[in-house]
């Protein structure tokens, strides 16, 4: 499938910061007018500790039954260090490859990360709805910059994410009583959309179907690889 080509991969975290910076002049921060979402992708990856591979997938789901309709994976190995504020950097590569092989294109993407909510404003979602061209949002587990006030325990509530004087996402609580997941808009996105195709996606958990399956998805994947490298080892 096609994706963008935006630079090379062969960096330094200095030179990544820098990269970042200029990216973020990049990022479209509404969505494209009339857009249209059929099909909604999760994008995630797993790693094993001590190992210097990662597996990566893309789970695509119909937007309105949440039933998956494509997925694909890869398993490649890891080439940029583990450097906070710098993730993109080393999962895209992986995910990359899975999009290579993804056969039904999605309208939206829904990376398991940051998009704005980022200290450059260009977390994981924002790289990649550049990468692949598609819109895109982030939603995490946990703030990496900002802070956000009290919200309401109905689902739906919301609280804006602040760093550094700007609103940079929302919390939002996706079922009553659980802990809030942290979404902010990527590329091609806004804040309310992204907002509100998280809340659309999700349904008895706290995540979106959409990062579910493709955590399920890259966790399958990599236990095959670590079962056939053992193999291979005897």
């Amino acid at each position: 499938m096609e994706r963008h080509s935006l630079h090379g991969w062969d960096l330094t975290p200095t030179q990544a910061v820098a990269l970042q910076r200029e990216l973020k002049e990049r990022v479209v921060l509404r969505p494209p007018k009339g857009l249209k979402v059929e099909r909604v992708a999760g994008a995630d990856i797993s790693m094993s500790r001590g190992e210097d591979w990662a597996s990566g997938g893309f789970v695509v789901l119909d937007a309105e039954t949440r039933a998956p309709v494509a997925r694909a994976s890869a398993v490649t190995r890891l080439g940029f260090p583990y450097v906070p504020g710098l993730l993109s950097f080393r999962e895209l590569p992986v995910l990359m490859e899975a999009w290579a092989r993804l056969e039904v294109r999605p309208d939206l993407i829904i990376f398991d990360g940051q998009g704005t909510a980022h200290p450059r404003r260009l977390g994981l979602a924002c790289h990649g709805g550049l990468l692949f061209g598609v819109p895109s949002i982030g939603c995490a587990k946990s703030l990496l910059v900002g802070e956000h006030g009290p919200l309401g325990e109905e689902r739906g509530a919301v609280a804006d994410i602040l760093h550094q004087g700007e609103v940079v996402g929302r919390a939002v609580r996706t079922r009553r009583g659980v802990l809030p997941v942290y979404v902010s808009p990527g590329h091609l996105m806004d804040l309310p959309t992204a907002v509100e195709w998280v809340l659309r996606m999700t349904s008895r958990y706290r995540e979106p179907e959409t990062t579910r399956h493709a955590h399920r998805l890259v966790n399958e994947v990599r236990r095959e690889a670590l079962a056939a490298r053992a193999s291979s080892r005897e």
